[in-house]
């Protein structure tokens, strides 16, 4: 049987002289890689999981884990190292409680028992909120609309008619935790569940409050002032803290998170801290050169334009982007694509004077120009790009 199985080491992926943390976070990984639960009805993830397992209940402890390196998988033959190994003596309730949220603390015997009477903290509550592309650059002011949670001031949170009180829980004896037993393929495991009676808080109400019908709390509708940091992005969240749920057994109110959707710009698209967009440019100014007007967050800017300006430029405004989270004073930058606009629909006079613009420049193919010449008239140009720019503008 011994022979058949692989070395613990080598299931757990560590080397013999591994630290007792490094042990923990190797079978950690694999815990969470294998579990039955994570993997429904695959046989091949149970027995990893098995075989993780019992590699981690001998090496975990000091005492198993000498004689396994003295006498190898023959030291556990007669006393748990083959198919019944025993896990008694193991705690892995901080293990599962990691992977799994706490559903597992105790499934091994592990974990502690919470104390259903000391005070929790309220639960966080999330919402939603809808702002402008402008808004999202330069923060804002707003106002959300929810329900939220109060403690009924009839029973002080007890949930418990005026003048009773809830009595202890006669199934789990005040605990909120109910232990059974079970066969699982480690052998016979201890589980612990919540009581289904008090619903885990030790207390049951036997004359509930007329207000709030035993849950200790009244829902009102609320208006939170939400105030939008200049820079925020899509899908950030704000937290506004104790405007969550209210506390049990003392406990404080949780937060409530403001979860971001920042709605599209007809112009503009943002990336990190920079503004990206696109202005269309006359021919003749791409030609000639001179100013044009580029929309901003901050309103329009001149910029002038070279000549000799291409379609599909980009060019930088310095300082015109989103401003940071952490300092709004610092503000990314504003990149434009310049498209240049060349005229679908032309008069006669338009295009006469594009033929003969047109014959003043050589014709990069090699060919002669629309007036039959390479060669372009002199003295011309001049006047020609004059009237034009006076045409197209």
């Amino acid at each position: 049987m011994a022979e058949n199985k692989r070395d613990y080491y080598e299931v757990l992926g560590v080397s013999k002289g591994a630290s007792d943390s490094e042990i923990k976070s190797a079978y950690r990984k694999l815990a969470k890689k294998y579990h039955p639960d994570a993997n429904p009805g695959d046989k091949e993830a149970e027995v990893k999981f098995k075989e993780a397992s019992e590699a981690y209940a001998v090496l975990s402890d000091p005492e198993k884990r000498s004689k396994y390196d003295q006498f190898g998988h023959a030291a556990f033959e007669n006393g748990g190292g083959g198919g019944g190994f025993d896990f008694s003596g193991m705690d892995m309730g901080d293990i599962f409680g990691d992977i799994f949220g706490g559903a597992f603390g105790d499934f091994f015997g592990g974990g502690s028992r919470r104390n259903p009477n000391a005070p929790r903290q309220g639960a966080n509550v999330r919402a939603g909120l809808r702002i402008t592309f402008e808004e999202a650059v330069f923060g804002c002011e707003k106002e959300l609309t929810l329900n939220l949670k109060d403690e009924c001031k009839t029973c002080k949170g007890t949930g418990a008619k005026p003048g009773t009180s809830p009595v202890t829980c006669s199934k789990c004896g005040g605990s909120g935790q109910v232990v059974f037993q079970q066969q699982s393929l480690f052998g016979v495991v201890r589980n612990v569940q919540a009581c289904p009676d008090c619903r885990g808080t030790g207390k049951i109400i036997k004359d509930k409050c007329p207000d709030c019908h035993g849950a200790g709390y009244i829902t009102n509708r609320k208006t939170i002032s939400v105030s939008v940091p200049a820079g925020i992005d899509d899908g950030q969240s704000i937290r506004i803290r104790e405007k969550g749920e209210p506390g049990v057994n003392g406990g404080g109110r949780g937060d409530l998170l403001v979860e971001i959707s920042v709605s599209r710009h007809p112009i503009f698209q943002r990336d990190g801290y920079d503004i990206y967009s696109t202005a269309p440019i006359s021919y003749t100014r791409a030609v000639l050169g001179g100013d044009i007007r580029i929309s901003t967050v901050d309103g329009d800017v001149l910029y002038n334009v070279k000549p000799g300006t291409q379609t599909d430029t980009r060019v930088r405004l310095r300082g015109k982007g989103v401003p940071s989270l952490r300092n709004k004073d610092v503000r990314g930058d504003h990149y434009v694509t310049l498209v240049v606009q060349v005229p679908t629909s032309l008069t006669s006079e338009q295009k006469d004077l594009l033929k003969k613009l047109d014959a003043t420049f050589p014709d990069p193919t090699g060919g002669a120009g629309a007036n039959g010449s390479s060669e372009p008239p002199k003295g011309k140009k001049k006047k020609f790009s004059e009237k034009l720019n006076d045409l197209f503008e």
